[in-house]
């Protein structure tokens, strides 16, 4: 398991090796097929990210001082983006995730992509990250 650094290190030279956002976003759908399931009991209304057109759930626990999450959405690109997020920030401690700058969205070119309801929901994903990690940090 690599630093966030070079997990985004990592995500920016993949998508590198696309020409054009088509076969990026077909990259992200695959992502989001990868996404291990979150269990069913974790999939309630206080798991729910707010700020999302569509449903996704997040869910996050401290494992050996790291985080770990798991997460679903009922929309395949949405559930593409929290996979890309999970890939950097899960199995992470909980003060590099809370101080991480998450600079690869913006080489990627992820945010201008992306519908104004889609990008806030990518900050509403990101916060709540943060958010879980702050809160699991201090048990």
């Amino acid at each position: 398991m690599g630093t966030i650094k070079d997990i985004q290190a990592g995500i920016i030279e993949d998508f590198e090796m696309f020409d054009d956002w088509i076969q990026k976003y077909e990259y992200l759908i695959d992502l989001g097929k990868e996404l291990a399931p979150i269990e069913e009991k974790y999939k309630t209304e206080d798991s729910l990210i707010k700020g999302c057109q569509s449903r996704v759930w997040l869910h996050a626990e401290k494992q050996d001082e790291k985080i770990i999450y798991t997460a679903d959405s009922d929309a395949i690109m949405t559930k593409g983006i929290i996979a890309i997020l999970i890939n950097v920030l899960s199995n992470q401690k909980a003060a590099e995730i809370v101080s991480a700058d998450l600079s690869f969205i913006d080489a990627i070119g992820l945010k201008e992509q992306l519908s104004a309801t889609r990008a806030n929901g990518l900050v509403s994903m990101i916060k709540k990250m943060k958010l879980y990690a702050l809160a699991l940090n201090n048990k």
